[in-house]
């Protein structure tokens, strides 16, 4: 049993002044910050399990100027971060929204590393668009070190299992060239109960939460969110908690077939945790709230292996390694490439929703990752073992009879391939530039010459694999301020009521500046929620005593 989480509504404290629903990144971060503002917290969790999405990914945060990075060799500076953040987002971001994200997402930070256990370090990972002003060759996205619960009996089995990230650091998975990670030291880290990437940084969180007296309860989905004169009445079944303010951190959509059809514009995959069905944006719809940005997403192509399920559904993997790497392009069913598979995930994903503007259908649904032996032999392909492509891969002695069996135009797949392998050769991509950027060729193989993520498609057997738009998360939600209050229809907050991480709007509005947005803007609305949530719930708690606050 564990001494950090205890499992089953009847366990929730029935009157406190801070309720956080939902244990991720941003959950946690909250409560956090909300205790240290001098408030009595509880965190309560839908599944059986600590962590949501932040748990079952990467965990990386995306974090301009940083002490951090500064202390470990990156020179970076505020300006230099707003001016890139102008650069990428400026179009749908205010100035001010965006010098507020790189002033609080720093003392986030700084926070994290010097008030809880969490530990990071900076990845030499490039911006996504390193030509814009003020873009980073490194230093921005930052890795979680590993995360030893042993000093926390039964922390480890509490924490959601990553979706199929092995057990290795960011840092170290970015080191592999594509290659497949050392059996050995998976072995010895899954026995001892070790956690990386984001199931590292949910460790650090819960840790730091017990450290402080914060219960937090598992199997407790939430039900019902009204508001009364003490603040909030939350229901669990039978049970009923009354809190001054809530922070709803529950998650996205993107397991909710219904909204998802409500205001997806193309079908996805998604890849986090399957408890985000939408529970939080619902109760905060009802409650009176308003939305922003429901069609947006935090998007990336996904391979599907038949056998990849996460808690007993159908899931995927990120499959951006694999299209970065030399010896592979992507095509559509006309045999064409779409983009440049080297791109950032999130910029990638855009293109599936373009629509054939004489069918109306989607022009790059569906999509496959086409390969050659030589690449089968060198690289892992959707978590399979390197040697020969997968068993769920399509194969055929050429690209003619590989194209009938995938129903591709077999015309147009040899036009492509020959124009391809004509400059891949030299390490050239004049049609859309594969390999020429920093980003690009950060997870290239840097064994491979002369272009990291060039090689031309030559040997037989070759093969393809089924491409799709997943989604890390969806990043439409409930509106919120600056300081998470979540907004009504006409734009005044919700009193009492707190919103951080994919139930919220998120704060780039659908662009995605480097990696670890996702998270970042996670835990820049969660350090701001969980002091402002904590900080109202102890005044309203010594206004009702009588006591000045």
């Amino acid at each position: 049993m564990s001494a950090v989480v205890t499992h089953g509504a009847a366990a929730l404290p029935r009157d406190v002044d801070v309720l956080v629903v939902g244990s991720g990144a941003a959950g946690l971060v909250s409560a956090l910050r909300a205790a240290d503002a001098g408030a009595r917290v509880a965190v309560v969790e839908k599944a059986s399990t600590i962590g949501g999405t932040t748990a079952a990914g990467g965990g990386v945060i995306w974090a301009p100027a940083t002490a951090v990075a500064r202390e470990q060799g990156w020179d970076d500076d505020a300006e230099a971060g707003i001016s890139y953040l102008s650069a990428s987002s400026g179009h749908v971001m205010t100035p001010a929204a965006i010098e507020g994200y790189v002033r609080t997402i720093g003392a986030a930070i700084d926070y994290l590393a010097t008030r809880t256990r969490v530990r990071f370090t900076a990845l030499a990972r490039p911006d996504y668009r390193v030509e814009w002003p003020g873009a980073a060759l490194g230093g921005r996205s930052l890795d979680n070190d590993a995360f030893d619960p042993s000093s926390l009996p039964g922390l480890a089995d509490e924490i959601r299992p990553s979706s199929y990230f092995p057990l290795l650091t960011m840092a170290e998975r970015d080191r592999l060239d594509g290659a497949a990670p050392d059996p050995a030291l998976i072995a010895d880290r899954r026995a001892q109960g070790v956690r990386t990437m984001g199931g590292a940084l949910i460790g650090a969180l819960a840790a730091s939460a017990a450290d402080r007296g914060i219960p937090i309860i598992a199997d407790a989905p939430i039900e019902g969110l009204r508001r009364t004169e003490d603040g909030w009445e939350t229901t669990f079944g039978a049970v009923a908690v009354t809190a001054r303010t809530v922070v709803l951190a529950s998650g996205g959509f993107e397991w909710n077939p219904r909204l998802r059809d409500a205001f997806l514009s193309f079908p996805i995959t998604p890849i986090s945790a399957p408890s985000n069905e939408g529970d939080g944006l619902e109760l905060g719809l009802a409650a009176g709230a308003a939305v922003a940005d429901m069609t947006a997403i935090w998007g990336v192509p996904v391979l599907t292996p038949p056998a990849q399920r996460y808690d007993g559904l159908p899931s995927g993997r990120m499959g951006n390694v694999e299209m970065t790497l030399p010896g592979s392009i992507v095509v559509n069913r006309a045999g064409e490439r779409f983009v440049n598979e080297a791109l950032a995930y999130q910029d990638t994903s855009r293109m599936f929703g373009d629509t054939d503007p004489t069918t109306g259908r989607p022009r790059n649904i569906p999509a496959w990752l086409v390969f050659d032996a030589r690449f089968a032999r060198r690289y892992a392909i959707g978590g399979s073992a390197t040697g020969a492509a997968p068993e769920w891969a399509t194969t055929a002695a050429s690209l003619p009879e590989l194209a009938v069996a995938l129903g591709i135009d077999p015309d147009g797949l040899a036009a492509t391939v020959t124009a391809f392998n004509a400059a891949a050769a030299d390490g050239l991509d004049p049609a859309f530039g594969r390999g020429q950027s920093a980003q690009d060729r950060f997870l290239g193989d840097s064994t491979h010459e002369p272009n990291p993520c060039l090689a031309p498609l030559t040997e037989a057997p070759f093969a393809a694999v089924p491409l799709s738009p997943g989604v890390l998360g969806t990043s439409g939600g409930l509106a919120v301020d600056e300081d998470a209050h979540v907004l009504d229809w006409s734009g005044a907050p919700l009193p009492g009521l707190f919103a951080a991480g994919n139930v919220a709007a998120g704060v780039f509005r659908n662009t995605y500046p480097g990696g670890g947005a996702t998270l970042g803007s996670a835990v820049a609305r969660a350090y701001a929620a969980g002091d402002a949530a904590g900080r109202e719930a102890v005044a309203a708690t010594s206004a009702r005593a009588g006591v000045p606050a």
